[in-house]
């Protein structure tokens, strides 16, 4: 369940001699892992290849993990530019987009947390499987969300993708906010120790077998908002999160300037399929949205 992000720059941009843009991609060596949940790995990185690494303004940072493919290496120094440009796209190295949950400046450590589901897909199983010494090289960060100090109260509300990005975002909440979360995950093993300085009231949500998302919408559809001026995150699954746009936004009449809300994945397609088509699903949210305000 890799944490899809925004679609914003990768990285940042540095420029060549010919002033052509290219992408600096950071280089995190494992320092040590940790199971948090039965299917929640933290891995924290550091090292030298961090060294222009930063973060912090944002607590829905992400990176852009690279994978690249059995066998091959590619030439230092590492430029995905040249990669794309010279070898065939089999051997381009895949991405996979994952939250920001801490980054240490002082000791140049980057902690990041990964859904485990056995042998599928690419970054759990890298998790999973890491050491201290192994080393991977991403983009980023990216990032777009951090708790308004100006918000009547907050609204945090996702599955297990956002739980990293909650959980950073409870730790900045203002001291004494009222703040609502509901949490969805598998079950009780999956529920993780929060802390905030404000005042939240959390709710973690047991899906056991039912789809994605069904508990979150109900809880967040019966919800008694405590007051005006919300400032709400809600993300994860897309289908969910479709339908708890449509609520936020037609019925509770919350503008978009007070919402961060976005499909980090989608059952049934992998990172790189929910990416190529992600662009015309929100199109079509935004048409049909437009047109229920419209009419309402």
């Amino acid at each position: 369940m890799a944490t899809e992000r925004r679609g914003e720059p990768e990285g940042r941009p540095a420029r060549e001699g010919d002033g052509r843009r290219r992408r600096i991609a950071h280089r995190g060596t494992v320092v040590r892992t940790q199971w948090i949940t039965p299917h929640m790995i933290r891995v924290v990185l550091g090292g030298e290849g961090l060294a222009r690494f930063a973060a912090g303004e944002f607590t829905d940072h992400y990176v852009k993990l690279l994978f690249p493919p059995p066998g091959v290496v590619y030439p230092e120094p590492f430029d995905m530019e040249e990669i794309r440009a010279r070898l065939p796209r089999e051997q381009w190295p895949s991405t996979r987009t994952y939250t920001v949950r801490a980054w240490d400046p002082d000791a140049r450590e980057l902690t990041i947390d990964f859904v485990h589901h056995g042998d599928r897909g690419l970054a759990g199983p890298w998790a999973a499987n890491a050491r201290p010494g192994d080393e991977i090289r991403f983009f980023g960060p990216g990032g777009a969300y951090a708790p308004s100090p100006e918000a009547g109260w907050h609204l945090l509300a996702g599955d297990e993708s956002a739980l990293p990005a909650i959980a950073a975002s409870l730790e900045r909440v203002p001291r004494g906010a009222p703040t609502r979360v509901f949490i969805e995950v598998d079950g009780p093993a999956e529920e993780q120790e929060l802390t905030t300085p404000g005042d939240a009231r959390i709710e973690w949500l047991h899906r056991g077998g039912g789809e994605v998302g069904q508990a979150l919408v109900r809880a967040v559809r019966a919800l008694d908002f405590p007051g005006d001026q919300v400032h709400a995150f809600v993300h994860g699954e897309a289908q969910f999160v479709r339908d708890l746009r449509r609520h936020l936004r037609v019925e509770r009449g919350i503008p978009l300037e007070r919402l961060s809300i976005s499909g980090y994945w989608r059952r049934g397609r992998d990172e790189d399929g929910w990416q190529s088509s992600k662009r015309d699903w929100n199109r079509r949210i935004e048409e049909e949205e437009a047109e229920a305000l419209a009419s309402s």
